[in-house]
């Protein structure tokens, strides 16, 4: 339902992502992992029709989201690393304005279960000025989700959010996904992504530095595979930067050898 092909984002001589590929399926709950310039936001505003490609397509739920643009952003919800809200709307009339861009029946009754399911009833008509940066980002998921999407994308939800609202959107992005939809999620909440996420792809300046199931990520690595025994993903992802540091490192080491060699030819 999300695929991404070739994906390539330059600015200037600047690469943010380069030659990226990847698919989520109906039903998958896909992790996107990285450093701060890996390239994981680049990716999520492509996808979300904010960032044209300099290489590559970007496809959600069969659309081009540069070529169809309507139809592609139709089918997914979006929730952003920073919730952008009408300050003079209250959390209500936001809730009934994006239900009335969607054509939503049934609406009120969808609004009401939602601002309870967040606590968020008893603030339901106050302008969104006044909430919280906690309360803003828990608005703005259900926002995303009130249309009940084809395809959930998100970029680091979890800031600002109190140890319940974690959880319950947790366990809101999985049954999301577990109900045929699919999901495609960014965090650096690396325990967060393993509880959670079917497949990761780990990034680094741009480019693919490991993608699978955890055992794949674990095999590539070599490091202890296996249920609760094996490492966890923080061991994974920092391991595959030891490599791609000590790769990197191996190259500079040998250009002035190549170089010299070149020279006396």
């Amino acid at each position: 339902m999300i695929d991404v092909s070739g994906f390539s984002k330059r600015y200037g001589r600047h690469t943010a992502v380069n030659d990226l590929s990847f698919t989520v399926p109906r039903g998958g709950l896909f992790g996107l992992l990285g450093s701060n310039g890996a390239g994981k936001t680049t990716t999520i505003r492509a996808l979300v029709g904010l960032t044209r490609p300099s290489a590559g397509t970007v496809r959600v739920a069969g659309y081009d989201v540069w070529a169809e643009p309507i139809p592609a952003k139709s089918s997914f919800g979006y929730i952003p690393d920073r919730p952008h809200l009408y300050g003079k709307l209250t959390g209500r009339e936001t809730l009934r304005f994006v239900a009335g861009l969607r054509r939503l029946p049934d609406a009120e009754r969808e609004i009401d279960r939602w601002l309870e399911y967040f606590r968020l009833s008893d603030f339901g008509n106050e302008l969104t000025e006044t909430y919280s940066h906690g309360m803003r980002q828990k608005l703005t998921i259900i926002t995303a989700l009130l249309p009940n999407p084809k395809v959930l994308i998100v970029d680091e939800p979890m800031v600002g959010l109190d140890p319940q609202a974690a959880r319950q959107v947790r366990e809101l992005f999985r049954a999301h996904a577990d109900a045929g939809n699919a999901v495609l999620l960014t965090t650096h909440s690396l325990p967060l992504a393993e509880a959670v996420c079917d497949r990761l792809v780990v990034l680094d300046r741009g480019r693919v530095l490991g993608e699978g199931t955890m055992d794949d990520l674990r095999a590539q690595t070599g490091t202890r595979a296996g249920g609760v025994d094996g490492d966890s993903l923080e061991r994974v992802f920092f391991r595959l930067l030891e490599e791609e540091q000590a790769a990197g490192a191996a190259q500079d080491a040998a250009a002035p050898a190549q170089a010299g060699r070149g020279r006396r030819a």
